[in-house]
């Protein structure tokens, strides 16, 4: 499925892929983690994997935090520092229990991390040792951050909303809006809020303003469903992924399915075709101008399922004019 449009990447992960994360500053750089342990890092315009960095176990998150810098954490409990133009990598630190989620907060230079031990830490590279643990009710299971607004959705179907600056309690405490298990979050590039994802096929937008009137905005829908042979069939949504300049977002099933929505005027403005496998993760680079699709196996059918399961794909989809809403304007 390699076209002008789109091109698989060459050398991929082994086993299922955990998240693709491009980097914040250079839009031609991505980051692949993977549960054959690996963390891959490449070069999406020439194709090309640059390094590769070993964990212990599987590896469940990965992020940058600038060009030669990334980092990643999973079932090892290991945080680790990757030094992308030296090829090497160290630890930094460790959790309790598996490593979940990892954002960088360019505001303050600091890594937070989230992990099913339920802490949050907050990590000095420089230092390498971790600088604040903040204990949680519930397993973290995944964590975005825009600006200084870190959300945190946790086991329960529970979400907190911090102020990385006063980290002592919450801003806010929510409760999902969906009825299952938390499967994907991903905060708005504009900073109003963000979109989360459970595994009934399900969306909410949601925003920070606790205001009346802003919180009327709020709503959920539902995705990634099909009708066969009069049976409804539905997947999970794995991943969710906003456009950086038009902030409209793009979700990812286990049907194997990309969508495109505007969530302002409610309405899908784009499917691209089908891939071989669920698809995991995704994600925008800098610019808006390429979507990398993980693609792999996740294990929604078991054993069986993953007996002839292909091996997992990372594509990467020009960007066009499908991501723009109608109307748009930079004002």
């Amino acid at each position: 499925m390699s076209s002008a449009e789109q091109w698989e990447l060459s050398s991929p992960p082994f086993d299922s892929i955990s998240a693709v994360r491009f980097s914040p500053t250079n839009p031609d750089q991505l980051l692949v983690s993977s549960w054959d342990t690996t963390v891959r890092f490449y070069d999406v315009v020439k194709n090309e994997q640059k390094c590769k960095f070993d964990h212990r176990a599987a590896v469940l998150s990965c992020c940058f935090a600038e060009e030669t810098k990334g980092y990643s954490g999973g079932l090892d409990t290991s945080v680790r520092q990757l030094q992308l133009d030296t090829e090497k990598s160290t630890v930094l630190g460790q959790h309790d229990n598996a490593v979940s989620g990892l954002v960088w907060s360019k505001n303050t230079n600091a890594l937070i991390t989230g992990s099913w031990d339920r802490t949050i830490r907050f990590w000095d590279p420089r230092a390498a040792k971790s600088t604040q643990v903040h204990d949680q009710p519930e397993r973290i299971y995944f964590m975005d951050i825009t600006d200084n607004n870190l959300v945190v959705a946790m086991a329960s179907r529970l979400f907190y909303i911090f102020d990385i600056r006063n980290m002592g309690s919450p801003g806010q405490q929510r409760e999902s809006s969906l009825k299952f298990m938390t499967r994907a979050l991903a905060c708005m590039a504009d900073g109003q809020g963000y979109a989360a994802a459970s595994v009934e096929g399900r969306i909410s937008v949601e925003y920070f303003d606790p205001s009346p009137e802003v919180q009327e905005k709020k709503y959920a829908f539902k995705c990634h469903r099909q009708t066969i042979n009069d049976v409804d069939h539905v997947w999970p949504v794995n991943s969710l992924a906003f456009h950086p300049v038009y902030n409209t977002f793009a979700s990812a099933g286990s049907d194997g399915t990309v969508s495109i929505w505007d969530h302002k005027l409610k309405k899908r403005m784009r499917q691209y075709q089908k891939y071989h496998s669920a698809v995991p993760s995704i994600a925008f680079n800098s610019t808006g101008s390429y979507l990398a699709v993980g693609v792999s196996y996740n294990w929604d059918e078991g054993e069986e399922g993953g007996r002839n399961a292909e091996r997992p794909s990372v594509f990467i989809r020009k960007v066009g004019d499908e991501v723009k809403p109608k109307g748009w304007s930079k004002s």
